[in-house]
């Protein structure tokens, strides 16, 4: 069932909340909608209460302008307050960053599990990632949502010809409705680095998940975010890719959860 919070700033934020137990609020990365979160909700909902959020701009989420990540921040206080004031995290890939920067802001979070957040270990592709962001910008800014799926794909090293018969997909209307929030999951990741600092300021127990079938570079930074918290634990799931199957993932959750 569709629930609404209120963010600080008067941003409406729908939810769904399933299950009972201690609460568990799951976030999603750039180009997926709480519906991307349902199947593990439903693998998680006979040992937890699950609250999964559509971030802002998505699906039945408003989206007031103009953005910041800190306003995202507030928009998980807001579930978290819905929640009964605290719970702990999941975030995918760079739902896992904006997860990891909640918990660094001092939101009432008790424990922090992330997949794969794509942070680079040094800044060699630093021209790269603003390059990225550049042509994100400028086609958003020309309204060509189709151009900014497409370069998203392409960074996440999807082949040209994958992304030519994508475009031709059931699927292509309804990644270029949310294409606009792109520019907030690159927000999130800014110059893509490893933060140490803030990670440093994690009190919250951190789990940093990946898969063992996923590119070494994602492997690399799951283990270095575990390493850069004070209290983190690293684990890779044979044979799992960025696109993680909920029925291996969700146990490693609930044992790290505490169900």
């Amino acid at each position: 069932m569709e629930k609404m919070v209120t963010s600080r700033d008067g941003t409406p934020i729908a939810y769904r909340r399933t299950g009972h137990g201690p609460a568990v609020v799951l976030v999603s990365g750039a180009m997926s909608t709480g519906a991307t979160m349902a199947p593990l909700a439903a693998r998680l909902a006979d040992r937890f209460d699950v609250l999964v959020p559509d971030r802002r701009g998505r699906r039945e989420s408003g989206d007031t302008a103009p953005y910041a990540v800190a306003r995202e921040v507030e928009d998980l206080a807001a579930i978290l307050d819905a929640a009964g004031g605290s719970a702990a995290l999941y975030g995918i890939s760079s739902g896992g960053a904006l997860a990891l920067q909640a918990a660094a802001s001092g939101l009432p979070v008790t424990r922090v599990a992330v997949y794969e957040p794509p942070f680079a270990l040094s800044g060699e592709d630093a021209g790269e990632r603003a390059e990225y962001t550049a042509r994100l910008t400028e086609a958003l800014a020309e309204g060509r949502r189709g151009d900014a799926v497409a370069l998203f794909l392409s960074l996440t090293g999807l082949a040209p010809e994958m992304i030519a018969n994508a475009r031709n997909s059931p699927m292509w209307p309804d990644m270029e409705a949310i294409a606009p929030t792109l520019a907030h999951d690159d927000a999130v990741m800014a110059d893509g680095l490893l933060p140490r600092d803030r990670l440093a300021r994690i009190t919250a127990p951190v789990l940093s998940l990946a898969g063992g079938g996923s590119p070494a570079a994602l492997r690399e930074a799951a283990r270095a975010t575990a390493e850069a918290v004070p209290d983190g634990a690293y684990r890779c799931l044979a044979g799992q890719t960025h696109m993680v199957d909920p029925d291996v993932l969700a146990p490693a959750l609930a044992e790290f959860f505490g169900a």
